[in-house]
């Protein structure tokens, strides 16, 4: 039945009223408004700063005038491949963040396995936050932390010498594993709530009935470990590494601190700051960004971002 009164002209909608009667008709079309700032600003914002950082390893230093050429080439990355330097380099910044890995899910899953199934949901309650409350202090406070205790005459020395021994990770001598000892040690620190947290949320979402089935089929401890709760878990631990790889990837601080030695990040940051070579620190860049694709990758296909 018509509302309108017979002899008056029928007021016409206004525009906001049109358009949101027709985007309630195409629903595609809010989801792509609601969307378009968030993509706009990564495309932008991230996609953007790769492609010019995949540009500017194109281009060279003018070693006369110290200017940037911009003229395009494959001499930085020749440079790369021929100087066996950066290749020790790179092999020494992935072994270490392999290591730290590696480290990182031996020390949480113990952690997580407790504080998902064995703890109390007090205890557990402040095992989280214990385990975040590290990421609430500063990186370098961090790190300045560990490179007091590592340093000749540091908290470790001090505890050990009315026994009559010395810090074994002394960052001050010439042994060159113990800076990467040290170095290792640092970094498990550093990244290890990022490997126990993703860790604890697999571990969540493990079915008690799929344990008791287990123990019912006559299945044991160890037996329902390793069919039943590390398959389920793996795409986790595999979450956790992309954290603790990257960031051991991609870190400069902690090496300039706590060692003497090179990686990636330091001779990336010594390019830009220092040499003022900004295409050959583009094109070593483009070096951890090629290892973490293919990480990505490989994580992927372990369902790992199920759990990210």
């Amino acid at each position: 039945m018509s509302t309108s009164t017979p002899g008056l002209p029928v007021p016409r909608r206004s525009v906001g009223r049109r358009l949101s009667a027709y985007l309630f008709r195409h629903r595609w079309l809010q989801l792509g408004g609601l969307l378009a700032g968030p993509i706009g600003w990564l495309a932008i914002a991230y996609l953007g700063s790769l492609v010019v950082l995949f540009l500017a390893s194109f281009w060279r230093l003018d070693t006369f005038s110290g200017k940037v050429v911009h003229e395009y080439g494959l001499q930085n990355y020749e440079e790369l491949v021929t100087n066996p330097v950066y290749r020790t380099i790179t092999l020494r910044t992935v072994g270490m963040a392999a290591a730290v890995t590696v480290a990182c899910a031996a020390i949480a899953f113990p952690i997580a396995y407790y504080m998902a199934r064995l703890a109390t949901p007090r205890v557990r309650r402040a095992l989280i936050i214990a385990v975040l409350m590290p990421l609430w202090a500063s990186y370098l406070v961090k790190v300045y932390a560990w490179q007091i205790l590592f340093q000749e005459g540091g908290m470790i020395d001090w505890a050990l010498s009315p026994i009559g021994l010395r810090s074994p990770f002394e960052i001050s001598g010439t042994a060159e594993w113990k800076q990467y000892a040290a170095l290792w040690i640092t970094f498990v620190y550093l990244w290890l709530p990022y490997m126990i947290l993703p860790i604890y949320a697999g571990l969540e979402r493990i079915q008690p009935s799929l344990l008791e089935a287990s123990s019912d089929l006559g299945g044991r401890a160890g037996t329902t470990f390793r069919r039943v709760v590390l398959p389920l878990v793996f795409p986790a631990v595999v979450a956790g590494s992309i954290f603790t790889f990257s960031l051991t990837l991609g870190d400069y601080i902690a090496p300039q601190l706590v060692s003497s030695t090179q990686f990636i990040g330091n001779v990336v940051y010594a390019n830009v700051g220092v040499a003022n070579n900004l295409p050959f620190a583009a094109a070593y860049a483009t070096v951890p960004v090629l290892i973490m694709t293919i990480y990505l990758l490989g994580a992927k296909r372990a369902g790992a971002f199920e759990h990210v």
